[in-house]
């Protein structure tokens, strides 16, 4: 697939995983949150695209720099700069810290990475994002890496944070 296609059809799949999350977090009675960095609060705009979505929908954090995941989400400074910004346990963090001061969401997806054209590493390429999700007080994360332009690396992190969540939910 080419890199410029993704997002494109990335776009056209995002309503309809927006729809089946919102039918599992309804089903549920539960409300959601989201902690967002690289993607800059795109997850929650897809999620309140959808009409009615104040139902299922508590908040957003864009918690784009370290400070800022600090401040609004409570994740320790300390593992910040142990870790980086973009790692497995601030990426924990942050969705623990969604639904910690996000009450009452009981779901929550946290992303953070390097959406470039700049600022990846050896050991964190331009395209790497670390995913965090939280149902129910249980918290996976996963690595991934995405290749393409910004735009390409957002998207793919929009859709999967989504998918994965309503794979999560289906549990």
């Amino acid at each position: 697939m080419q890199p410029s296609a993704f997002p494109a059809l990335a776009e056209q799949d995002v309503p309809a995983l927006v729809a089946k999350l919102a039918e599992r977090l309804q089903a549920r009675g539960w409300m959601m949150a989201t902690a967002e960095s690289c993607t800059g609060g795109l997850i929650a705009g897809a999620c309140t695209d959808l009409a009615g979505s104040s139902v299922w929908f508590e908040r957003g954090f864009v918690t784009y720099s370290n400070a800022a995941k600090t401040e609004m989400l409570g994740v320790d400074a300390a593992l910040i700069e142990a870790h980086g910004a973009v790692s497995e346990p601030v990426a924990r963090a942050m969705a623990e810290g969604a639904i910690a001061r996000g009450a009452p969401a009981r779901a929550a997806v946290a992303v953070t990475g390097v959406a470039g054209p700049a600022g990846g590493s050896p050991d964190k390429p331009v395209g790497t994002v670390w995913f965090g999700w939280s149902v129910d007080g249980q918290v996976r994360t996963e690595r991934r890496r995405f290749d393409g332009d910004r735009a390409t690396v957002r998207a793919a992190t929009v859709h999967y944070a989504l998918q994965t969540l309503v794979q999560l939910l289906a549990r």
